[in-house]
C-alpha cells in the first residue's frame, strides 16, 4: 500500500481498522485488474478519500468523490433508531475547502469532487465504468441513491464497500443493501467490523 503524508485520520467516522479493510478491497480490484474507475459516495473531510488517492497514485484509474458539504440529510423511517438519536439532519457538515485542503495536505492527486445531494446526482456524474466504490451515506436513502446510480456500471469484478452495515446507529444502511440485494444478486456479501463488502 501506498503511503500519504498523513501521522494520523482526520477523523473519528472511519477507524483504522476499517481504513485497512477499504484499502485491502480496492488492492484486490487493482490487482485483478478489474477496469473503470473508483467511487465514494459520501467523503465528509476526507479521511477514507487521501488513502483511495493515495493507492491508485500508480494507476490509469480517477478517484470521483461525492458529497452535499451540508451535513446529513433528514432521517426517514427507514433510519429511526432509539442508538443513532445524535444524527440529526446538519449533523457531519465539512465544506468542499476543507476536503481540498486535506487533500493538498496529504500529497495526494486531486480526485474529481462534486457537490451534490445524492438523490440528484445523474448518470453522467459518475464514471462511465466502475471497478470500486466506497459508499458512506449513513441513511437509508444515501445508500439506495447511489447504488441505484452505479450498479449497472459495475465492471466485471467490481467491489462495493458500504459502511454503517452493521451500525445499530443506523439502520438504513443495511436496510437498503439488504433490499437491494434481494433482487440484485452478488457473488458474495460479508461484513467485517461495520463494513458490508459486495463482491459482484
Amino acid at each position: 500500500m501506498a503511503t500519504i503524508k498523513t501521522k494520523r485520520l482526520l477523523s473519528d467516522q472511519v477507524s483504522q481498522a476499517e481504513i485497512n479493510i477499504i484499502r485491502r478491497e480496492l488492492a484486490r480490484v487493482l490487482g485483478a485488474g478489474v477496469a473503470g474507475d473508483v467511487t465514494e459516495f459520501g467523503c465528509y473531510v476526507g479521511t477514507t478519500s487521501v488513502f483511495l488517492a493515495s493507492d491508485l497514485a500508480q494507476t490509469d484509474k480517477t478517484l470521483y468523490l461525492y458529497d452535499s458539504f451540508e451535513g446529513l440529510p433528514a432521517k426517514t423511517s427507514e433510519d429511526q433508531s432509539p442508538a443513532g438519536e445524535q444524527f440529526k439532519a446538519g449533523e457531519l457538515l465539512a465544506t468542499k475547502a476543507q476536503l481540498i485542503k486535506n487533500l493538498r495536505a496529504a500529497g495526494v492527486k486531486m480526485p474529481i469532487i462534486k457537490k451534490s445531494w445524492f438523490s440528484d446526482l445523474k448518470s453522467d456524474d459518475v464514471p462511465q465504468q466502475i471497478s470500486f466504490a466506497y459508499l458512506d451515506g449513513d441513511y437509508y436513502h444515501s445508500i439506495l441513491d447511489p447504488l441505484k446510480l452505479i450498479w449497472h456500471k459495475l465492471a466485471p469484478g467490481a467491489i462495493v464497500v458500504i459502511d454503517d452495515y452493521a451500525n445499530e446507529a443506523l439502520p438504513g444502511a443495511a436496510r437498503a443493501v439488504d433490499g437491494w440485494l434481494a433482487t440484485h444478486p452478488v457473488k458474495s456479501l460479508r461484513v467485517e467490523n461495520s463494513l458490508a463488502i459486495i463482491h459482484t
